[in-house]
Parts: C-alpha cells; sequence; structure tokens
C-alpha cells in the first residue's frame, strides 16, 4: 500500500481524512508540529514527523519515499490582523510543498482549498468550478489567499505535478477541537451574533468532505478542481434550524448590509473586542453557495442528509461547551447586549430614512 503524507492531519477535516486512509490501508505518514493537538488522532497508526512548510530541508525530509501527498494544512480567518499569515500559510506555504513534491517525484497530491477560492456567487443563484474569479476586489484575505493558493497549484501541474483539487465548503459536524471550521455555529450558541444580513452560506458535512478528498485521489482529474458542498442555506434559515435544535432564540434583527456594517465599525471600540468585525459582516452578507455537480458526476461522491449534519454540529457543542452555552442562555455578556442596543438603534434610523423616501 502507499505511503501517504498528510498535512494539517491534526485538524477538523485532516483527521478524518486521516482516519479514512488508514481504513483504506496507506501507511500515514503525518506532519504534526509541537502545538498540535491530538485529540482526533487517538488509536491511530501513524509515523510523526516534524516539518516546517517555510524550511524546504524539512519538507523535503518529510517526503522522503512518500507516495502519496493529502495538503489539508491552512488558514482560515476573518480577521483584518491575520492578512500576512494568511498569504504565508496558504500561499507561500503551498507554493513550497507543491515544488516539493514536484521534485521528489510524488505520484498524486490531493490539495484542500476551498469553495470561497470561487468567489461569492451573484445574489440568489450558486456558482460552480466555472465561475471567473472576480472577487479580489472585495479584499478579503482569506478568499484572495486561497485563490493564490490555486494559482500556484494550477501552474505546478502545468509543470508535470499530478495534483487534483477539492474545494469544500463551510463544514460542519462534530469534533471540531479548533473552533475554526464551525465557529458560526459555537458563536451562535454562545449568543455572540447580534444580528445578521441577507446573505448564503452552503453547509457540508466533515465526513462527506474527507471521503470527497479519497475520491480525488482515485478518481480526480489531474488539474482540476472539485466542489464539495451540500445544502444551500440563507443565513436566516440556518439561524432559525440552529435555534430549533438547540432551544435558542436566533437573532431578531436582520439588518441591510450597509447599515450592518456600520453598526460593526462602531463596535470594534468596544472593551473586549467587537462581537463581530466589519470583514466578517461583508462576508456574510454575500452569497458563498455553490453547486457540486461535476463532484457527484465525475468522484461519483454523495453527501449525506445535511439535517443530520446541523444537528451533529450543536450536539457536539452542546455536550463540550454545555456550562458556557447555558450562561449565555441565561444572560449574554454585557459587551453583546449593548451591540444588540447598537443594532436596534441603527435600524430603527434606517427604517425612519426608508418611510421618508419617496415612492417607497
Amino acid at each position: 500500500m502507499p505511503t501517504t503524507l498528510v498535512t494539517g492531519g491534526t485538524g477538523f477535516i485532516g483527521s478524518r481524512v486521516a482516519r479514512m486512509l488508514a481504513e483504506r490501508g496507506d501507511d500515514l505518514r503525518l506532519i504534526v508540529r509541537p502545538e498540535s493537538r491530538l485529540d482526533n488522532l487517538e488509536g491511530l497508526d501513524y509515523e510523526a514527523v516534524k516539518a516546517d512548510l517555510f524550511e524546504r530541508r524539512t519538507v523535503r525530509r518529510a517526503l522522503r519515499g512518500v507516495d502519496r501527498v493529502f495538503h489539508v494544512a491552512g488558514l482560515a480567518s476573518m480577521r483584518p490582523t491575520d492578512r500576512d499569515r494568511l498569504f504565508r500559510i496558504n500561499v507561500e506555504g503551498t507554493r513550497n510543498l507543491l515544488e516539493e513534491c514536484l521534485k521528489e517525484g510524488v505520484e498524486r497530491v490531493v490539495y484542500t482549498s476551498s469553495a470561497a477560492a470561487l468567489g461569492p456567487a451573484p445574489p440568489g443563484e450558486t456558482a460552480d468550478e466555472r465561475q471567473v474569479f472576480t472577487a479580489g476586489s472585495l479584499d478579503i484575505p482569506y478568499v484572495n489567499s486561497m485563490h493564490e493558493g490555486e494559482v500556484e497549484a494550477f501552474r505546478l501541474a502545468a509543470q508535470g505535478l499530478p495534483v487534483v483539487m477539492v474545494n469544500p465548503a463551510l463544514t460542519l459536524g462534530a469534533g471540531d477541537i479548533y473552533g475554526s471550521s464551525t465557529a458560526l455555529v459555537r458563536r451562535f450558541l454562545l449568543g455572540r451574533i447580534p444580528g445578521y444580513v441577507n446573505g448564503g452560506v452552503n453547509v457540508v458535512d466533515v465526513s462527506d468532505v474527507a471521503r470527497g478528498h479519497l475520491l480525488a485521489d482515485e478518481r480526480g482529474r489531474v488539474g482540476e478542481r472539485y466542489i464539495l458542498g451540500n445544502r444551500n442555506y440563507t443565513l436566516e434559515r440556518l439561524f432559525a434550524d440552529l435555534g430549533r435544535l438547540s432551544g435558542l432564540e436566533p437573532p431578531a434583527l436582520k439588518l441591510p448590509a450597509g447599515a450592518a456594517l456600520g453598526v460593526a465599525r462602531l463596535l470594534e471600540v468596544l472593551p473586549g473586542g467587537p462581537p463581530i468585525t466589519p470583514e466578517e459582516v461583508q462576508w456574510a452578507g454575500l452569497w458563498w453557495t455553490y453547486r457540486s455537480t461535476k463532484a457527484r458526476r465525475e468522484l461519483k461522491w454523495k453527501p449525506s442528509p445535511h439535517e443530520d449534519t446541523v444537528e451533529a454540529t450543536v450536539r457536539w457543542y452542546l455536550e463540550h461547551d454545555g456550562p458556557r452555552v447555558a450562561r449565555a442562555r441565561r444572560s449574554p455578556p454585557f459587551r453583546y447586549k449593548l451591540a444588540g442596543a447598537g443594532v436596534g438603534a441603527v435600524q430603527g434610523a434606517v427604517d425612519a430614512v426608508t418611510r421618508l423616501v419617496p415612492g417607497r
């Protein structure tokens, strides 16, 4: 069986990929950093190696004798302070690894990109792999860094690297110990979303995403990308489902994107940090909604029922963050009450102005 290297193997998606590779019979080699949490690798047989994607010598050492590589490591963040790290990890780190894979003659590389690398769909519509990238002008560092990472992958594919890309949508499920992919659900449960705007997201299960990685390895075409997504939600519908499953009230305030952005900028001065950043408001007001027809057709990939995915995510957080959720249910933090009041004031002002506009 092949020797397979997995980067990001301690993470939410990467650990599921690693387990499925072990079930397939691969000899596993995982890059493990000193600060990595190993909770999701318990009971898994693998060789741990130390490597830094910014030190090519360590990357070459990790690749010795490797047949296949699953590059799952990356940074997902909407925080403006992470701009430089996003490009360093998602672009430079990806380039370093893939170039060394080409030199080493690796038989196959599966690169975990993101559906966000395609940019958002037009409002109320869905996008697929053929969408022309026009999202650079939005200046969302995470989106641009993932797009540039794909540019590197396509460049190396043209030079002969047998790389296939997968583009997961918003990945949910149990076991997100780092709280990165499922942060939206956790924030909802902790009462940290005072309001919302009219946008959309595509939700997919982490196990389905991991299975899509293996299918991309087995059936994907070199130099192609495959969106791994399932149910397209409006934020309003998603919050309603989260409320029903958790017993918590969904955010009551729905704002125009411009008004919400203004509130977010005002709330940046709150002590303890704002409940939501302007970058996150900008993201939430777009339509991250996609079609996975290509993956279904070419990879024979079939996602599981989306209802189970959302329920499993809520249940896991209630089990692991139950006391904090209970406290949030009783009394939201003061700064979030203040945020809600600020949002309500802006909504009232917006409504008042709207009533004065002729013809409305």
